[in-house]
């Protein structure tokens, strides 16, 4: 089995980085968070036999946290600007640059990120067209599939709301599209999500991160 993960990635800026989370911990500290937790993801993906990273990125890793961190773990993979007005644009346009073959797209708000999830989202796949991951808040942290065109009827998509999972799922099934679920994950953009997502994976960069916070509080 041979696969692509497509990490949809925001440079990890203080002040622009999970401004949520920022309004308890601090920009600094929030922007900190941000990067471990994309190291992490990229570390799962790196120990997954038969995956391949593909990074669609937003900015230049020099200017955000951990950036020689992060240039360094992606030195390997396929990286590339994202590209479009909108988010869900952008999405599209990710998925038109990671091309044909097994995908499977995801964010970087969850550090606890396994290859077990990775290979049980191919399974999941193999049924259908599009597969979902939802997430705890009403949207999803991974689709998968293996036509990129799957992934135009995310543009007319609202991302970010209570019920972006839903309206996806219905989106890519009035296109014609097969779409199954696969495991549901929380995403990290509040304090609370944090301390869960650190608790599930205590060895993580981002728990170790959030747990030093902790421990300044």
């Amino acid at each position: 089995m041979t696969a692509t993960v497509l990490v949809m990635a925001k440079v990890p800026v203080p002040g622009r980085a999970k401004t949520r989370l920022a309004a308890a911990t601090g920009d600094e500290v929030a922007a900190d968070l941000a990067a471990a937790a994309l190291l992490d993801t990229i570390a799962a993906v790196d120990a997954a036999p038969g995956f391949t990273g593909h990074l669609a990125l937003e900015g230049d890793l020099a200017g955000g946290a951990r950036g020689a961190q992060l240039a360094a773990a992606v030195s390997g993979w396929t990286v590339t600007p994202q590209r479009g007005a909108t988010f869900a644009e952008r999405l599209v346009a990710a998925h038109e640059d990671a091309g044909h073959g097994t995908v499977l797209q995801i964010g970087m708000d969850t550090p606890q990120l396994t290859p077990d999830l990775l290979h049980g989202a191919v399974a999941d796949l193999a049924a259908f067209d599009a597969c979902l991951g939802p997430a705890d808040d009403g949207g999803w942290w991974l689709l998968a599939r293996r036509d990129p065109a799957v992934s135009v009827p995310l543009a007319g998509v609202a991302m970010s709301t209570p019920t972006t999972y839903d309206d996806t799922r219905s989106a890519l099934r009035a296109a014609g599209h097969r779409v199954g679920v696969t495991a549901a994950l929380r995403d990290v953009d509040t304090v609370a999500d944090a301390a869960e997502v650190a608790r599930l994976a205590p060895h993580t960069q981002f728990a170790a991160s959030f747990r030093e916070w902790e421990g300044r509080e």
